[in-house]
């Protein structure tokens, strides 16, 4: 190369660098600007959750002054007063947060007074329960300036959030502004590089002389290439090429060979790299050495095709050539366009998942998580992409997949396709706990990724120990079970029997097998089921199944013995069989005379199981009011900002940690209603009535429902449960209506054993007679959620509050025209 032509290169490469600085300098310094950006995106953030945990302070100071106001019990106080340090806690950190902003700063101290009025009220309720009694406490709970408070409060808490949501998506937007800046000033900055080096490089590029020597020397290894190859001289023109190039480009080697490169790569691409004239085609493509080009070749119909150039020099002694491998992506880019597709589609179920999701490519990488799989191993989602899924699966269950390590991690994984594999997960922190993983393949342009459902099993591994425990303390008492099995076709022929019937009735199997159960059961059972001869006997049989049928067995000599027998269907290939496990119960027959110390074991067995509930259920509220608390903010925040699917499954969420609030707090009440025969005091029932009224005011200001009542008695109950006995009936009496005024009246009556009979009476849907005595039982319900919202669990409390007292419940209703439910109590002794 003449030196004038090394002058210039150099000259080159010195602005190509400078340039270089120039756009490294600036996008760092937009870099830097849009980092600061982001970090008072996160301080918004920040502000929000102290917001939110500002809310859930003060509502457990509501929640905890209503309980004590309730029960009266000095323990329910202390989250009380943690939950007033809480909200000091929450404030000053509000405020420390919001220095830089006045406009918050002028807000805080509304919130900060509304807050301790708040708290104020709260401790008046206290002192009211302590000093004047439930009516007291109550009646100040339900006062227009509590609502008041609450709603100020609320309004004030709200302009916090709206505050605080503009400035976050003002930042973020901020923050995209200067990204986006900064990579349009980079690929300017570079192509204005590459046009400042191709240029120069265009001039060095001229002498084609040597053209068919380098045709020869370099032949055979271009057409062992799998792509196209093109080599391109100094001035531009193509000086060699291979078949695959041919074919790509639908010409003859003659028709290309000493042609320019242009005629192959649409106008505006070397117009892109050359720019300004001054460089060679080959100068310029040499900018983009080591790195693969997207674009679009011309074939010599005219068509376009996309196509991948990777670039490399070749020296030679003509100067430097350029050597392009093509190759076609159109398959490739069909698939990418099919991937977007996909991801657009999936990627609001993805994140709506209620398990982590993460997808895995052929090298084992981190392709894409939601944010499931970031709460599961505590990691931030750019903190997993694009590292090993070993990260975050301990050592070992890689290996046991790969084993002989001739295939990649996707391959091992996707042999277990379809099954759920349990193992252990490895946190950020170090930490490991159970996991279960679903995993189904992908297919994708980069060949078949992996999609992992991953489920944190922490609560299922601890019941599954607690069951195996459980099983292993009783396996001997129900392999020594001494029930006898008897197997029973269609015309009542015994098809199957174990050794223990054998004993029972005195046979070998070999006598039974094929015999009618008539031979076993004594004349007039069977008669008392078959009744009208029409029914077979398995029949027969199976209209008691799933009750214990107490009877006389028939053994081989005659005699006969007390038995119980306990039928269920079951299904075969000739039809229904019945399946009856029989039981000796002679020695129970005797016992019988020792069943009430047996009942007073399982009542206390009872005891200690409401017990269990009642803890279990009250530990459960704090987390599920978190739950729902988030899952609120989620709808409130993102509502309409993602697909349609999202926002249904965020609001399936919400509601169903809704319902289980109300499920655990109905849990908790039927829980506390106590043992029968507690302390029962001289209480009016009249005033709980007029208390529960009370509770319920804004369900009868809402329906318009009109309560009225009778002049009530004294009676002997516990005054909370009794006022809640009440409200549970009056309150289902105004759910349940048909359209119309609701009218309940309420009345109470001495009955003959000198008890006090109540009658609660309602014009409402009615109830079908079948259903008199299923509605008293637990999680009972005859309407959709979708029309009564509900536990079912209201009239199960009830019915255990009247039990408890030594009374009895019922109802007498008709559908279409209301319902009248009736239950006793004892009345006073000065009544007595």
């Amino acid at each position: 190369m003449k030196p004038f032509l090394k002058q210039k290169v150099l000259i080159a490469f010195g602005l190509a660098i400078l340039a270089l600085l120039f756009i490294g300098t600036t996008s760092y310094r937009w870099m830097t600007v849009s980092d600061e950006s982001t970090r008072w995106v996160w301080h918004t953030h920040e502000i929000l959750l102290n917001i939110q945990d500002l809310l859930l302070s003060m509502e457990r100071i509501d929640s905890s002054s209503r309980e004590f106001a309730s029960t009266g019990k000095e323990s329910v106080l202390e989250p009380y007063h943690a939950s007033v340090q809480r909200v000091a806690e929450d404030r000053e950190a509000i405020r420390s947060l919001t220095l830089d902003n006045g406009i918050q700063q002028r807000q805080l101290p509304a919130v900060a007074k509304l807050a301790a009025e708040k708290i104020q009220h709260a401790d008046r309720v206290i002192n009211l329960r302590r000093t004047q009694g439930l009516a007291a406490a109550t009646a100040a709970l339900g006062s227009e300036s509590d609502k008041q408070i609450k709603d100020e409060f609320q309004a004030a808490v709200d302009n916090l959030q709206s505050e605080e949501l503009r400035l976050q998506a003002q930042r973020s937007a901020k923050t995209e502004w200067y990204s986006n800046q900064s990579k349009i000033f980079l690929i300017l900055g570079t192509l204005f590089a590459i046009l400042v080096i191709s240029a120069t490089g265009w001039t060095t590029v001229r002498d084609i002389s040597n053209r068919k020597a380098a045709e020869a020397r370099y032949r055979g290894l271009l057409e062992a290439a799998p792509d196209g190859m093109v080599v391109v001289d100094q001035s531009g023109a193509i000086v060699l090429l291979n078949v695959q190039a041919e074919k790509h480009f639908g010409y003859r080697s003659d028709e290309l060979l000493g042609q320019k490169v242009t005629n192959i790569i649409p106008e505006g691409f070397a117009e892109r790299l050359i720019a300004d004239g001054t460089r060679t085609a080959a100068e310029a493509l040499a900018q983009q050495i080591g790195t693969g080009i997207e674009l679009y070749g011309r074939r010599k119909d005219g068509s376009e095709f996309p196509i991948e150039i990777m670039l490399s020099p070749l020296e030679s002694a003509e100067g430097i050539l350029v050597t392009a491998a093509i190759r076609d992506i159109t398959t490739r880019k069909d698939a990418e366009r099919h991937l977007a597709q996909m991801e657009a589609r999936y990627r609001g179920l993805l994140e709506a998942a209620p398990d982590g999701m993460v997808v895995v490519d052929q090298s084992g990488a981190i392709i894409l998580l939601n944010v499931q799989a970031e709460k599961h191993f505590g990691y931030r989602s750019d903190e997993l992409l694009g590292q090993k899924v070993t990260n975050i699966i301990p050592e070992g269950f890689a290996e046991r997949l790969i084993a002989d390590g001739t295939r990649t991690t996707a391959e091992a994984l996707a042999q277990q396709i379809g099954t759920g594999i349990e193992l252990y997960g490895r946190r950020k922190d170090g930490s490991e706990f159970p996991i279960e993983i679903m995993l189904s393949p992908l297919e994708s342009t980069e060949g078949i990724l992996v999609t992992a459902a991953i489920r944190d099993i922490t609560t299922r591994k601890d019941a599954e120990r607690h069951l195996a425990q459980m099983e292993a303390r009783y396996r001997g008492l129900l392999e020594a079970a001494p029930d006898g099995m008897v197997v029973v076709d269609q015309s009542g022929t015994i098809v199957l029997l174990n050794v223990q019937a054998e004993k029972h009735f005195g046979y070998r199997s070999d006598e039974l097998l094929g015999q009618k159960v008539t031979n076993i059961i004594p004349e007039g059972f069977a008669e008392r089921l078959i009744a009208d001869g029409t029914r077979t006997t398995a029949e027969a049989l199976a209209q008691q199944i799933g009750t214990g049928i107490e009877l006389y067995g028939r053994r081989k000599d005659g005699s006969e013995f007390p038995i119980e027998i306990m039928l269920s269907p079951l299904e075969s290939t000739e039809g229904i069989l019945v399946t009856a496990a029989i039981r000796d119960i002679t020695v129970r027959r005797e016992a019988e005379a020792n069943l009430a110390q047996k009942v007073e074991e399982l009542n206390r067995s009872n005891e200690e199981l409401e017990q269990f509930a009642y803890i279990a259920s009250h530990d459960l509220q704090e987390p599920l009011r978190m739950v729902a608390s988030y899952t609120q903010l989620l709808s409130k925040r993102y509502k309409g900002r993602l697909d349609s699917d999202a926002d249904e499954f965020i609001a399936f969420a919400v509601d169903g940690a809704s319902r289980m609030q109300r499920l655990i707090q109905d849990l908790l009440a039927y829980s506390r209603v106590g043992k029968k025969g507690g302390e029962l005091l001289d209480v009016s029932s009249e005033e709980s009535l007029l208390l529960a009224i009370n509770n319920l005011r804004g369900a009868i200001e809402d329906s318009g429902a009109l309560v009225t009542h009778d002049p009530l008695p004294r009676v002997m109950a516990d005054e909370v449960q009794l006022t809640q006995l009440l409200q549970n009936l009056v309150g289902n009496a105004i759910k349940y209506q048909k359209p119309g005024v609701p009218l309940i009246h309420i009345s109470a009556v001495r009955n003959a054993e000198g008890m006090w009979l109540f009658s609660i009476r309602d014009n409402g849907l009615g109830i079908d007679s079948q259903f008199f005595e299923k509605i008293f039982g637990m999680f009972q319900r005859l309407h959709k959620r979708e029309e009564f919202a509900g536990t079912g669990m209201g009239l199960a409390i009830c019915k255990k509050i009247v039990e408890r007292h030594g009374g009895e419940i019922s109802v007498e209703s008709q559908p279409g025209v209301g319902s009248t439910f009736h239950f006793t109590l004892a009345a006073s002794k000065a009544q007595s």
